[in-house]
């Protein structure tokens, strides 16, 4: 754990108590803060209480108490409409701020060259914040890895000149994170999402762009445009890395190979089969680049990029049957993210469906060509049969479990080198499954009853 001093002696409410948020308030005492916490859900509050956290109810407290209001990222801080607490915080005039903030005012106090790698995007984040992970502990170097990945940061070991924190972050997180300053900042692309929650496309960017601007060091992919143009703006130490875009003053990839500023090759990713796609060819560049300025050596980077395990649901290579290769891609649940999978394999036998995100699948169909088959689940059926119709081959399945039987028939017969069954959905899962993470374990499950 890490103490949050910086509140000691204090008294602070704190709203969301899901796992970062029972985290925060332990934080919070243990650094001498005097914690009041709430939550919309009355079994939260039991389980806070269980831990020893004081609750109460918000909505009554004496709120000229409070020093800060701690939010929890989930909890709307401006769109669509700001939370209940953030009207009250803002009536007594109290800061608003989440547990990345109390994590970054801890380091500046007692461990201001502590190196700090925050990651961010629209896509990839998790990937390569467990690359830039992985890499440093195969290098030797002692890591702590949280944040939007799952661990809380406050959970983590705290801060020190010896110890490189890498931590990915939402843009919901850093809007909560004013003070924030990483000694590496990486920015991987920037597409629409999260518009209910911060208003505009603009208003996304700029705060994906806040990471940026209090970098030591910027790690930017210039392959979209929003991306493109922060970099073009930005005064500081930046190093640029496109795949699609060649760019002479950073990292850029072709065919699996990363090169440096001199066109030198400094990592060739082919036959990885964690970082298949252009889209991890970036990821790994990222990583190399980060590397590179924490003094890790070439030989360290490739050593970790070839021992790098990939994280589940995320391109997750799950089976193979005879030449049949099942790849779980479920965390893809919008149209960007699926492009990124169905661009890294040929002979697809597609997996798709589910509560479907504005746009549908319709920006897929320069991919079509490489879709053997699709089978359709959930509630996105109807429409995407319609996109689908007279292009791609495809069957309503209905649920997970037909649709991976009828895949898995289907390529054993293809006469294909290497047909791939693809669970990439391009939708959220929430019509049949509790979480993306369930829908691509059931997947793996599935694929390891076929017989």
């Amino acid at each position: 754990m890490t103490p949050a001093t910086t509140f000691a002696g204090r008294k602070v409410a704190l709203f969301g108590l899901g796992g970062s948020g029972l985290a925060t308030s332990l934080s919070l005492q243990a650094g001498g803060a005097q914690v009041i916490a709430c939550d919309d859900n009355p079994a939260s509050m039991a389980r806070a209480q269980e831990r020893g956290i004081a609750t109460a109810d918000l909505r009554g407290a004496d709120w000229s108490g409070f020093s800060a209001l701690i939010l929890a990222p989930g909890v709307p801080l401006t769109h669509p409409a700001p939370h209940w607490t953030v009207d009250l915080a803002k009536a007594a005039g109290i800061e608003i701020i989440g547990d990345v903030e109390l994590f970054c005012r801890e380091r500046a106090k007692t461990a201001p060259e502590a190196p700090f790698v925050a990651i961010t995007g629209t896509n990839g984040k998790s990937t390569t914040t467990a690359l830039i992970a992985h890499i440093l502990a195969q290098a030797g170097r002692d890591v702590q890895m949280g944040g939007n990945i799952g661990t809380a940061i406050l959970s983590l070991e705290p801060p020190s000149a010896d110890r490189v924190h890498v931590i990915e972050l939402s843009s919901f997180q850093i809007d909560l994170t004013p003070s924030l300053a990483p000694s590496i900042g990486v920015l991987l692309n920037i597409t629409p999402d999260h518009l209910d929650r911060h208003g505009t496309m603009e208003n996304y960017a700029a705060i994906k762009e806040r990471l940026i601007q209090g970098s030591a060091l910027a790690v930017i992919g210039v392959d979209d445009e929003p991306s493109r143009t922060i970099a073009a703006r930005h005064m500081g130490p930046l190093v640029r890395v496109g795949v699609a875009t060649q760019d002479a003053d950073g990292l850029t990839v072709r065919d699996a190979t990363v090169r440096g500023r001199s066109g030198e090759a400094i990592a060739d990713v082919f036959g990885i089969g964690s970082l298949r796609g252009a889209h991890n060819w970036q990821n790994a560049a990222i990583a190399i680049a980060v590397a590179q300025a924490l003094d890790v050596t070439e030989a360290q980077s490739d050593a970790g990029l070839r021992t790098f395990p990939g994280l589940p649901h995320r391109m997750e290579e799950v089976g193979r049957r005879g030449r049949v290769l099942f790849v779980n891609d479920s965390k893809a649940t919008n149209a960007d993210s699926t492009e990124k999978a169905l661009t890294a394999f040929h002979d697809v036998h597609w997996i798709l469906g589910g509560k479907p995100k504005e746009g549908g699948i319709e920006m897929l169909e320069p991919l079509f060509g490489r879709v053997a088959h699709a089978y359709l689940i959930g509630a996105a059926s109807d429409a995407f049969a319609q996109t689908l119709a007279g292009k791609v081959a495809h069957t309503r399945c209905g649920t997970l479990d037909v649709a991976t039987h009828e895949a898995a028939k289907a390529a054993a017969l293809s006469d294909a080198p290497e047909p791939v069954v693809l669970l990439s959905p391009a939708c959220a899962s929430y019509d049949q499954f509790k979480s993306f993470e369930d829908r691509g374990d059931q997947f793996r499950a599935l694929v390891r009853g076929l017989t």
